[in-house]
């Protein structure tokens, strides 16, 4: 290991001194390490100005959203991201701030666990042309744009056709996706280790709609019907694209995954405890 980079949300408190003692820590290992502040906005920037190619390892300093930025760029050069958690869920940024010296070695030192994570592939066409492209790692979720707004979609797995939903919009995750958005619409949280894709309709005006839950291998197309309202697709949270009707979304798992330092199956489970309150606590 001999580059580094370090991405810093400075949004979050005590990001800046975290990442000049990890910076310190690196140097002394013989590791270079260079900075970049990220505040959160530049995700939503369809060019990320960010050059994460050179780079042996990423260090992310925010919440799962800094990871998410980092991840589905790092993807795509095959580079690890180590993920220390300065936000509230810590599904994904599992290194706690006051852990990460000793994780860090782990994995400078080949100890430590590595979780190789799907991502989601999604394109539109316009007229059977490619318009827009995107890969998550969470969600793609196509939507009204007003949060009550209904939408018409019509949606096919594999070309078989599963009918038209009614519905303010629906999630397309990952098995990693699982735990947000689609399971605060009634999704089922996948190991996040499995090549999933799941299918969750957003305040269906159907009670037959349910959640689907489907392998790696085939794709997902959602077709716009006349609607209303304005229509978009959301990548990550992160990243939008203004949807037309007669639109086509073609969404499955990408040939690219994501790695994550550090995020060990120990670690996903703790999370779904404390945060869904398994242990019976007064919020369950």
């Amino acid at each position: 290991m001999k580059k580094s980079l370090i991405l810093v949300n400075t949004f979050k408190k005590d990001a800046d001194r975290i990442a000049g003692e990890i910076k310190a820590h690196l140097e002394s290992k013989g590791v270079s390490a260079k900075l970049f502040a990220y505040d959160g906005k530049d995700a939503h920037t369809k060019n990320v100005p960010v050059d994460f190619s050179g780079a042996d390892f990423v260090v992310t300093l925010g919440g799962d959203g800094t990871v998410l930025f980092a991840a589905r760029e790092c993807a795509v050069y095959s580079i690890p991201v180590f993920p220390v958690n300065l936000g509230e869920f810590g599904f994904l940024a599992g290194v706690q701030p006051d852990c990460w010296k000793k994780e860090l070695d782990d994995f400078l030192e080949g100890r430590a666990v590595i979780s190789r994570r799907s991502l989601i592939d999604a394109e539109v066409l316009r007229k059977g042309h490619t318009v827009f492209k995107s890969r998550s790692m969470n969600d793609v979720v196509v939507s009204s744009t007003t949060s009550s707004g209904l939408v018409n979609l019509e949606v096919a797995y594999n070309r078989a056709l599963l009918g038209s939903f009614k519905s303010t919009g629906i999630i397309i995750s990952s098995a990693t996706g699982s735990t947000a958005y689609s399971a605060a619409a009634g999704g089922p949280i996948v190991e996040p280790s499995l090549d999933a894709v799941v299918l969750t309709p957003i305040s269906s005006f159907s009670l037959s709609a349910r959640p689907l839950v489907f392998g790696p291998e085939g794709e997902i197309a959602i077709r716009v019907l006349p609607s209303r309202v304005a229509l978009a697709l959301v990548a990550d949270g992160q990243v939008d694209f203004s949807l037309e009707t007669g639109d086509v979304i073609i969404a499955g798992i990408s040939g690219y995954k994501a790695q994550l330092i550090s995020s060990t199956q120990e670690k996903f489970y703790s999370a779904l405890q404390s945060k869904l309150n398994w242990s019976g606590g007064p919020r369950a």
